[in-house]
């Protein structure tokens, strides 16, 4: 009598003994995450704060002086500035508003820094004519 072709399935524990779920299943046999993660940024450092409320001090959305505490008071004159410019309103600073508060990414400590210049680009009439009749023809302008 030969044996059948086809193997039978046969389930086997994992060799460390340890198993990697992490969800669980309720008796609905819907699956229920084990631990609720937090994503996104949580605090601001208090030296970033002070930076954020000196900002909206000067914009006059926020009287005082600085704290470095991010409080409900410094909260909603974000919001209220964030509104203002027609943005989201989230419990974060949005990214749009801190760099229109002037608090955009500092560069100076990049790799590159030391060597570059983050001035504006000349203007286009310093450019060489002969330049820019090449840059027309090989981007296939007619001039």
């Amino acid at each position: 009598m030969a044996s059948p072709a086809f193997a039978t399935r046969s389930h086997r524990a994992p060799t460390s003994g340890h198993t990697h779920s992490s969800h669980k299943t309720t008796r609905t046999h819907k699956v229920v995450k084990a631990s609720h993660r937090l994503h996104g940024q949580q605090a601001i450092e208090p030296a970033r704060v002070s930076q954020i409320q000196q900002a909206l001090i000067r914009e006059h959305y926020l009287d005082g002086d600085p704290t470095g505490e991010w409080d409900s008071t410094t909260q909603a004159a974000m919001q209220k500035y964030q509104a203002d410019q027609g943005w989201q309103t989230k419990l974060m600073p949005d990214s749009r508003a801190l760099k229109k508060l002037g608090l955009g990414p500092d560069y100076s400590d990049a790799i590159n820094a030391k060597d570059s210049s983050f001035a504006d680009p000349p203007p286009i009439s310093t450019i060489p004519a002969r330049q820019t009749a090449g840059f027309s023809a090989a981007a296939g302008i007619n001039q």
